[in-house]
């Protein structure tokens, strides 16, 4: 049986705002020739409550470059986090008589290159086995960055505690950040920056756990996703520029000057309680602390610079599996 010519399907694009309306205006504009060349292509922005002049801006911006015809502002009352707002526009268009195709998480922080949306269509629409495919996230140099994960484990933690290459070396099975394909490869889950979505891993296993605010909601649904027989792919053709931080602040260059918000530690207990035993909670975290306190000493013996939230230690101590509990 051909596969289906990928412009035939439909595509929902949701681009979720808090504040960030002129990346948001950035990253319509690199998708304007890529939705026309689709034609069944629709862009939703959901603005997160933002409270500031987000909505008027990006009003104005859709109705100067006239992008109606493709692209649409709603309005959520209030900022229930990146799996609540993706959720509010998902829910409706599956509800839809026609229902999309598939659906795309873009962040607002990303600038589309060509064919990015292409490859991957054409990438599910051969591979119908494939429920979610993700993109190769790169610097605007073209830099790549990781986007393409195994699922976290006790060994996992301990290497992003302990940043060691020749313990990351010994680890290499299990560490969080395999090394960059430069060809299409199975995955454990994908950065949510840019992850097609196939609808029929929707209507099986439902939306993403809104209880995560932001941060480990992508993990959750590419594993659940996965336990439900639909595997993930990383999809290097499809390259879309992503500038880290710049939507959150907690990574990228801005990560080491805030303390790290509470919401990233409730989302990251809420993971492990969620899928796992009580006792490996509390080992992958012991994991991290003891991997990230010989890293302190490290670095401060070496001279190194501190490039780590504030209180990270003290803060992570209080919020792990030992000490919240088994309830979390």
């Amino acid at each position: 049986m051909l596969a289906p010519n990928p412009t035939s399907c439909s595509l929902l694009v949701v681009i979720i705002n808090f504040r960030t309306p002129n990346l948001v205006v950035e990253c319509l504009r690199s998708l304007q020739s890529e939705v026309q060349k689709l034609r069944t292509a629709q862009v939703v922005i959901a603005d997160n409550g933002s409270g500031d002049d987000s909505l008027s801006v990006l009003q104005t911006a859709i109705a100067t470059h006239r992008w109606q015809a493709w692209a649409t502002l709603t309005a959520l009352d209030h900022n229930g986090g990146f799996a609540a707002g993706n959720n509010a526009v998902i829910r409706s268009a599956l509800a839809a008589e026609r229902p999309p195709d598939y659906v795309l998480l873009l962040n607002p922080d990303t600038v589309v290159r060509p064919d990015a949306l292409h490859r991957l269509l054409d990438f599910l629409a051969q591979h119908p086995g494939v429920g979610i495919v993700g993109s190769r996230l790169e610097h605007p140099d073209g830099t790549p960055q990781h986007s393409a994960f195994r699922f976290h484990s006790i060994w996992s933690e301990f290497d992003q505690g302990l940043r060691l290459g020749l313990v990351s070396k010994v680890l290499s099975r299990w560490i969080l950040t395999p090394p960059i394909a430069e060809v299409p490869v199975a995955t454990d889950w994908l950065a949510g920056a840019s992850m097609m979505i196939r609808r029929q891993v929707f209507e099986q296993i439902g939306l993403m756990d809104d209880k995560f605010f932001m941060y480990y909601e992508e993990v959750d649904f590419c594993l659940r996703a996965r336990q439900a027989g639909w595997p993930c792919w990383y999809v290097p053709e499809s390259r879309v520029v992503h500038l880290v931080g710049q939507s959150s602040g907690v990574t990228g260059e801005q990560a080491h000057q805030n303390r790290r918000p509470q919401y990233w530690f409730n989302s990251r207990t809420r993971y492990f309680r969620k899928h796992y035993p009580y006792w490996y909670a509390v080992l992958t975290d012991l994991g991290w602390l003891f991997g990230f306190s010989l890293w302190q000493i490290r670095r401060v013996l070496q001279g190194k610079p501190a490039i780590d939230p504030p209180h990270l230690l003290q803060d992570f101590w209080f919020n792990s599996a030992l000490i919240r509990g088994s309830r979390g």
